[in-house]
């Protein structure tokens, strides 16, 4: 279940860097060097040439949204195959069992694959290419994706999953490198104003003050509405944790899923997830309705591709008397686990046979 645990401010954020970066890298800025310790798959690269395209991800062996990230990446290098794309593994706890992960993967990982030059002796957050463009870049974590267009600038960095539409436009000719630069500082700038809030938000928490808790994310989104997607999930897990606050949890709720993460899978599958994770207290009806709400929207946006997903919304739909959908989607959670490169979870299978029993019954 690892990929549905969100972190409080940050969602999918695998690994966050030591220190700060001495220099930063923005989108509009001159690519970095290319500095790898070697590539263990494909022709290696010894640098990004001008006039040609590149994708320069961000991975690593123990990270499942990695993991989860590779079909699709493998699916756009073969879309297109003028791009050269390239898979570094960065913050490895075994550098040595990356070769091993990769031949294993064979053609479900089709693209290059390099593996970040760490000094002898150093420590694995100190690789040439982690310390150069991901830490440079302020990211919270891996999976990351950089696309350099054909000046040798970075025209676009985020997660993998979201590569699909600026790589199609910066293909074209038709991104707009200007915007999205702007877009990104300012991005970063709410980054910083991420880690106030952090400290602000641990005494307030330390203190078991659901009051005001809830005073500093309304003060936060008021200041600044896009920060609402970095804090949402947090201020509905508050209201959702008062007994008094249900109807408000339910009703803020349906605004994040309507509005705030409509097009984000991973925030709705987490939405999703904390009602109907079966660790958790059973849920009331209502909260169901929501999760089945969530769930649905999140397959929607993933295309009906990712088996954690697929899991969230079957729990959904037994949660809510319908064993027969929920059977029918976990059959197809179940084979898209299988189809993976993560080793399927036993979980998924043990509630394949509860709603298959269920579903003989009704």
């Amino acid at each position: 279940m690892g990929k549905r645990i969100v972190t409080v401010l940050v969602v999918l954020a695998v690994w966050v860097a030591a220190q700060a970066p001495a220099e930063e890298l923005n989108v509009g800025d001159a690519a970095p060097k290319l500095a790898v310790k070697e590539f263990v798959k494909g022709e290696p690269v010894t640098g990004l040439e001008k006039g040609k395209t590149y994708v320069v991800e961000f991975w690593a062996t123990w990270c499942n949204p990695c993991r989860t990230s590779i079909p699709h990446l493998s699916e756009l290098q073969k879309k297109h195959k003028d791009v050269t794309f390239i898979g570094v593994s960065v913050y490895e706890k075994d550098p040595s069992e990356v070769k091993p992960f990769v031949d294993k993967m064979g053609d479900k990982m089709s693209y290059r694959v390099a593996v970040d030059a760490v000094p002898e002796g150093g420590k694995r957050d100190e690789g040439k290419m982690a310390k150069g463009w991901v830490d440079a870049a302020g990211l919270d974590g891996i999976p990351a994706a950089f696309v350099i267009n054909k000046d040798s600038k970075v025209a676009w960095i985020g997660h993998p999953m979201e590569l699909e539409k600026p790589l199609q436009q910066v293909v074209e000719g038709t991104w707009d490198i200007r915007a999205a630069a702007v877009a990104f500082k300012e991005d970063r700038a709410r980054q910083r104003k991420l880690a106030e809030l952090r400290r602000k938000l641990g005494k307030a928490q330390g203190d078991h003050d659901t009051k005001a808790v809830l005073a500093i994310l309304d003060e936060a989104i008021k200041d600044d509405a896009k920060v609402e997607e970095n804090i949402g999930l947090m201020k509905y897990r508050t209201l959702a944790a008062d007994a008094d606050s249900h109807d408000k949890a339910i009703e803020y709720g349906k605004h994040l899923v309507d509005k705030v993460f409509n097009d984000n899978a991973q925030a709705l599958n987490a939405i999703a997830w904390m009602i109907v994770d079966p660790a958790a207290k059973k849920p009331e009806a209502k909260f169901v309705k929501l999760a089945l709400a969530a769930a649905r929207r999140a397959d929607e946006v993933a295309k009906g591709t990712d088996s954690g997903i697929a899991d969230t919304l079957a729990l959904a739909y037994f949660n809510d008397g319908d064993a027969a959908r929920a059977l029918e989607t976990q059959e197809r959670a179940v084979k898209l686990a299988k189809g993976s490169s993560s080793k399927i979870d036993p979980g998924m299978e043990e509630r394949l046979e509860q709603y298959r029993k269920a579903a003989k019954k009704q």
